[in-house]
Parts: structure tokens; sequence; C-alpha cells
């Protein structure tokens, strides 16, 4: 038994292939499929399964195109009520692949529909747990994402004494040297703490992680709904296109409308500015928001997302029509790529700018800013920069900013200066007259 790890970093989204004699299962794959194609060919292997843990609300999944453009089964448990050609896979329910099995548990907890793969390898005795968003590395899923959208809905703290009863029984059968391969690592919004380590065994996360640690289920139910991080526009969403299977990748992103060196441009709807922080602030598209790609550690998906509800259109400004595939790409993992109006890209006019950092005088006189922290409400609550600083997070505030004082100029700070690009140029859109500046890197210095 061979498996594959994929690693979409900015979603930090974990993907299998698992390949045994010419044959090959796909566990959670990603939108676009080609990665997975081209290692089957490389391994000489015909994809005849992909399994799917649950339907996923943090990315968009490629399942129905495999399925199409490979004839592979799809393997998914009945509770999802899954509207596309599927095989139910349920407890109990084994698939055999060549010299491997995979047997279905069924895991509720993040999802009342979830299910674990257990793969055992008869010729190497290698087992492995394909755990989806159930079990993460130091970690669980959160139980709060399935109150309002799937075929099964579940309120949080049913979903979390659900999750319980999983980690105290579902794997109890399982040896200490079984794998653990999770769909998600460090930096998901499907878990809070989970560990940099992106596979682990049954025998390290009995003893590390604190789900398996002995508990009450009203101590297990507390820890797991405190401090959960924020739910973006997108999840529900994803979870109905992931319920019905998605459109074929890359004709999705081929036939959206662009416009190139504009010279003025008239929004009819929001526009999402993908350039770098400094090109955007000298010259930008009246209340466009900054929200930057191809920056170091940058999240687009999840703050395009979070900020744009779905089926809300939109427009995109490129820095170059050169990223259109890349950016595209990006946005098609969360199924916004239909919302796009159309792709541009700015010509050699003047059109607005924000006002340059007055930074000297603010790290004087920060008593006459009013200070807007965009940050989480977990991560301002765990620490205020500012002692004055009003919290106002990232992703509420396109409804919230209406609502903050005008009678100082603002500074907007985040932790490292990427979300207050963003946060800047939302509060200037909807506060056209206030004076707007945006701490960006410079809040490291107040460390």
């Amino acid at each position: 038994m061979t498996i594959k790890q994929y690693n979409d970093k900015p979603l930090s989204h974990l993907s299998y292939a698992i390949v045994s004699d010419g044959k090959m299962a796909l566990v959670d794959p990603a939108r676009d499929p080609q990665a997975y194609y081209d290692f089957a060919e490389e391994q000489k292997a015909k994809i005849v399964a992909v399994f799917e843990t649950h339907p996923h609300a943090d990315f968009v999944s490629s399942h129905l195109q495999i399925h199409q453009e490979t004839g592979a089964a799809i393997y998914v448990s009945k509770l999802v009520g899954a509207n596309y050609p599927h095989h139910s896979f349920d407890e109990g329910e084994e698939l055999k692949m060549n010299g491997i099995t995979f047997k279905c548990i069924h895991t509720p907890g993040h999802s009342p529909d979830g299910i674990t793969i257990h793969a055992v390898d008869k010729a190497t005795t290698k087992e492995a747990i394909f755990t989806g968003d159930t079990l993460f590395i130091g970690d669980v899923g959160r139980p709060d994402l399935r109150e309002k959208v799937g075929n099964m809905t579940a309120k949080r703290k049913e979903l979390a004494q659900a999750m319980y009863k999983t980690m105290t029984t579902k794997y109890n059968h399982l040896s200490d040297n079984v794998w653990v391969y999770p769909a998600h690592g460090a930096g998901s919004l499907c878990g809070k703490n989970m560990s940099s380590d992106t596979t682990s065994t049954l025998g390290n996360e009995r003893i590390g992680n604190w789900a398996f640690q002995k508990q009450t289920e009203e101590e297990f139910v507390g820890e797991i709904l405190d401090g959960q991080p924020f739910i973006p526009s997108y999840f529900g969403h994803n979870v109905d296109i992931n319920k019905t299977g998605a459109a074929v990748f890359r004709k999705s992103i081929s036939d959206i409308p662009v416009h190139l060196n504009v010279e003025s441009f008239d929004a009819d709807a929001p526009v999402i500015d993908t350039r770098p922080q400094a090109v955007y602030k000298a010259n930008h598209l009246a209340k466009s928001f900054n929200i930057m790609a191809r920056s170091e550690n940058d999240k687009i998906e999840t703050w395009i997302g979070a900020i744009i509800q779905p089926n809300e259109q939109f427009y995109l400004v490129l820095d170059s029509i050169s990223d259109y595939d890349e950016i595209l790409s990006r946005i098609a993992k969360i199924g916004y790529e239909s919302q796009v109006k159309a792709v541009l890209t700015l010509g050699q006019v003047n059109f607005e700018s924000s006002n340059a950092l007055e930074y000297a005088d603010f790290k004087q006189h920060p008593d006459h800013y009013t200070i807007i922290d965009i940050r989480n409400v977990s991560e301002f609550e765990d620490s205020q920069i500012f002692d004055s600083a009003k919290n106002y997070p990232l992703n509420e505030l396109r409804a919230s900013a209406i609502n903050i004082p005008t009678d100082k100029p603002i500074m907007v700070h985040c932790a490292g200066g990427y979300r207050s690009a963003t946060g800047s140029s939302i509060i200037e859109s909807i506060l056209p007259k206030a004076k707007v500046y945006d701490l960006s890197e410079r809040i490291n210095d107040f460390d």
C-alpha cells in the first residue's frame, strides 16, 4: 500500500491517493484533480474509487468530476443524501482493492454523516485511518458547522456530544500502530488547536491529543465548543455544492470575461483587488477591497469567502493577466468562480489612493486615533495590543464598519499586516469621508 499525501497549504487541506497493484483510491480530493491524474499515470494505476468522508464546508471537492472522467466509483455515507452517482459506504461495510481492504467507521462529531476510512494492507499488515474532519493531529473537528446545511443538520451541542462518543468508543478496536491521516492541518478553520504535523499514529494521539484524555462528557463538550474560530460565509455554500457535485474544474474558470487596462470603470458589484498592498494603496478603483494574492502566507480563498457572500457577484482585479489561471483556480477551490462578473487589469490612469501612514505621529500620539483591531474575537480576547482598541473582526467588517466613530483618524491593525490591508480598504469604502490608515507590518513594533 502506497499512500501519497497532498497538502493545499492556503486551505490547510490534506487529501490522499492510495495505490495497490495498479489500482488507486482517493480520499477527499481537492477541486483540481490534475495532480491525482498525474500520479496515476506515474504509478500506471487506474483510479477506481473516491471516498468522501463528509460533505466538506471549507473547499469544493472534485469527486464528481473524477467519477465522470475516470469511471471511478464514489463512496460516501448514505446519511449525506448525495445527489450524484455513488455507492453508500457506512458502518461495517468494506471495499476490497487488490490487497487492500477499506472499512467504514461511522464517526459523527464534526458532521452527523462523517465517516473514517480504515485501510488494511494484507501483505504488509500496515493499517491507516483517513479521518476526514473527525480526528486531527492534536485536535478534533469543530461541531458547529452543520446547524443549517446538509441533508442532516444537528445543533452544535448535539454534535459535540456525538464527538465525545466517537472519541471514547469508535477507535478503541484499533492498535497504537495505526497511522492517522486527517483532512486538515494547522491553519484550517475546521478546528482550533491542530498540530503542524500532518500525520501521526493512534498511539501518539492517544497520548498527546486532548480529545483522547480521560474527561467527562461535560468537560469535553465545554472544551470543544470554546474558542472556535469564525465561520466564513462560504462554508454552508460549499456543503451544498459538495452534496450535489461541482462543475468540471477547467471549464468552470475558462469562460469569465476579461477587461484589460481599464481606464474607467463603473462597478455594479463589489471589486476585489488582489494586487500587492503598496500597489493597491498607490492607485485603485474606488470602493474596492484589497485581498492580496501571491503574498507570503496569504489566504485569499478564506477572505474572499468570508467577505463576499455566496452567490454575490464581484469583480476581480489582477496585477497581471498572467495571474489569471492561478488566482481563478484558487477562487474555484471555494466554488466562487461562477460569481466573478469579470477579470480586470488597470490602465495607466490615476484612480484613487489611500492615505499614507503617519507612523511617527501615531507612535507619539496613539490617543489621537480611533484604533480598530480587526483580528478575530478570540485573538482580541486573548491579547490586546492597544488598550483603547475597538474590536471589529474582519469577517464582519462590511456590515459593522458603518458604526466606527469618525471623530478621529482611524488606525487599522491586525496581527501581522496582511489582514489590515483588507480591513483598511473596506473601512475606506464604507466611510469615504474618514481618514483611514493601515498600520500594516508596523504592528510588529508593538509586540
